[in-house]
């Protein structure tokens, strides 16, 4: 398998982010050839399609971003059962102006964590549907809602439970064979 960086995008603002954590973890436990770098969207403001024939620098640098690497990891809470603004926010930067669209043809994948039972299924389902609109490939199983506990992931992305552990690391792995799968298809050969 060749190597590949994915850029991945954690959906909460918070310094104190559980979902950063669950990054974490998930980077430490990924296959050597992935490498990870951020994209970050904290400083994007509020997008507005007036924006589209003069893009700010927050705005191009997450086109950039994204141009940059070969798949996509959002990695989400999920807000009043959908996604925060803030990740939505960064969707329409990145999908605009028509027909600049940086995640068409991205291979990518979503997980997420909360400390309600269904984790963030619901919210996950909401962001699938946008990625679906901006034609980028989903990586649809497994599903990953993970219930945050105390104390499941520390601050250094260490995984304090094993079942947990190992389902992550099931769930990254295939991740980079889907990777693998999306980008050695070429364009015309279906």
């Amino acid at each position: 398998m060749s190597g590949y960086t994915v850029g991945y995008i954690i959906g909460s603002l918070s310094a104190e982010s559980i979902n950063r954590k669950l990054a974490k973890a998930l980077i430490r436990l990924a296959p050597e050839s992935l490498t990870f770098v951020e994209i970050p969207i904290r400083d994007l403001p509020v997008y507005n399609r007036d924006f589209d024939t003069d893009y700010p620098p927050e705005g191009r640098a997450l086109k950039e971003a994204i141009a940059a690497v070969d798949a996509v990891l959002f990695v989400t809470p999920e807000y009043n059962r959908s996604i925060p603004g803030s990740l939505k926010n960064a969707i329409d930067w990145a999908s605009r102006p028509w027909g600049t669209n940086s995640f068409s043809r991205k291979p990518s994948a979503v997980i997420g964590t909360s400390p309600g039972k269904i984790g963030t299924a619901v919210g996950q389902q909401h962001l699938r549907s946008v990625l679906g609109y901006c034609d980028a490939p989903q990586m649809t199983a497994p599903e990953a809602y993970i219930e945050f506990t105390a104390n499941l992931i520390t601050d250094h992305g260490e995984v304090t439970n094993a079942s947990t552990e190992q389902f992550l690391s099931r769930f990254i792995y295939a991740f980079a064979d889907f990777i693998n799968h999306v980008l050695s298809v070429s364009p015309g050969s279906g």
